[in-house]
């Protein structure tokens, strides 16, 4: 209780001293009965408590592959909560999950992506906050699965969670993941089905080390699997991450290529290239990884517009800049990649499209939340704002 709150109780009372015991005992630390109080200790029972956490829930289930395949590579879970979405969870090798709602926890990918450039990091409650929650702020939300390639069912959260025991945990069931049709690459290797258990066992390992942020000791592992199955493409990428992630890009370069030549169509070691080449500001190496996985998968992997516009950007390919970043805008249904709205905004700019410039840099300015991408953000509205006065055709505010 606040100090103005215990000083009012003690002077309504008369009881100082006996008011501050009482406040000590109250569960959730009470402001009082809703009854006048006699003198003494309010009875416990008829004090409501005030902020005490909602008991948390837990969400299990398994996700899994409509014609039955194995699901080898982690798929994240999410919650969608009024247009917002966020990463839960990621399923083990069986593809079973399980979190708490609204409880910050680490990706397998912690700390290696960029999340403008890269991967999706963002794990948090539908309020961006890491806090205990109950059912009733779950009511108007939706889960499924991500994984690149497929498209995944939804599961309803309301009916889920509304009828919670005094346990607070609740089985979802299966989530299905669809192949989408077109897609001619995966990010689940067929080699991983293949992998003797030895190697499954260091595979499983490095990732539960991956989680916890021991990188040196999740490296170890994923180079003993590989040892003991040189094929094991996913093994392979996960070791080149790392190295990447190390900065030892000639190791990550031989990682990622080991990978390919175990499973020519498996995208993600083509993104992990095109992240290497352009770390080292390889441009024209950046185009022609970024092709070769969008020729696989082109709508699974914004980040990989995203590179491929800007290696084009610097190699002076505007047109083709353009194209990817308007192409990476509308694959990146989540927002996760920002920069691609600003880029687009510059590309537009460049060439007069004042009007299409000032949208696309308003709509960077509304989801960023870093000061200095604000402020750069206002800066290039008001440039593009001056440039447009001075050509005749000023720029009008987007509608909310």
């Amino acid at each position: 209780m606040r100090t103005s709150q215990l000083l009012f109780l003690a002077l309504s009372i008369l009881m100082l001293a006996i008011s501050s015991s009482a406040q000590g005992s109250r569960p959730g630390g009470g402001s009082g009965s809703t009854k006048t109080p006699s003198p003494g200790i309010p009875n416990p029972n008829t004090v409501p408590p005030v902020n005490q956490p909602a008991r948390p829930i837990f969400l299990t289930g398994k996700v899994v592959i409509d014609d039955g395949t194995e699901l080898t590579e982690a798929a994240a879970v999410r919650t969608i909560c009024r247009g917002q979405t966020r990463t839960q969870a990621y399923t083990d090798s069986h593809g079973n999950f399980s979190f708490e709602l609204g409880s910050r926890m680490p990706t397998a990918n912690a700390g290696i992506e960029d999340a403008d450039t890269s991967f999706d990091t963002s794990v948090m409650g539908p309020n961006g906050s890491s806090v205990q929650t109950g059912s009733r702020q779950w009511r108007d939300c939706e889960l499924q699965a991500s994984l690149s390639g497929f498209t995944s069912e939804m599961v309803e959260l309301g009916s889920k969670v509304s009828d919670l025991g005094a346990i607070g945990s609740v089985d979802v069931g299966r989530i299905v993941l669809h192949r989408m049709g077109g897609v001619q690459g995966f990010t689940v290797s067929a080699t991983s089905a293949l992998a003797p258990s030895g190697a499954k066992k260091a595979f499983e390992k490095g990732r539960e080390q991956e989680k916890k942020q021991k990188w040196e000791d999740a490296e170890r592992s994923f180079e003993k699997a590989v040892g003991l199955y040189p094929h094991y493409a996913v093994a392979w990428f996960e070791l080149g991450r790392l190295q990447l992630n190390r900065k030892n890009f000639a190791s990550a370069r031989h990682s990622f290529e080991q990978a390919l030549a175990a499973d020519a169509k498996y995208v993600s070691p083509y993104q992990g290239m095109s992240d290497l080449a352009m770390q080292e500001q390889k441009w024209q190496e950046v185009v022609d990884n970024t092709k070769k996985a969008l020729a696989l998968d082109s709508v699974s992997f914004p980040d990989v517009w995203f590179r491929d516009a800007v290696a084009n950007y610097h190699l002076g390919n505007l047109a083709a800049a353009e194209s990817s970043a308007r192409q990476g805008i509308k694959v990146d249904t989540a927002h996760q990649y920002p920069k691609m709205e600003y880029l687009l905004a510059m590309l537009l700019m460049k060439r007069g499209a004042y009007q299409e410039s000032y949208d696309h840099m308003h709509a960077y300015s509304r989801m960023v939340t870093n000061p200095s991408d604000v402020e750069e953000a206002q800066k290039q509205l008001a440039e593009i704002a001056r440039l447009s006065a001075s050509a005749g055709t000023p720029v009008k505010e987007p509608a909310q």
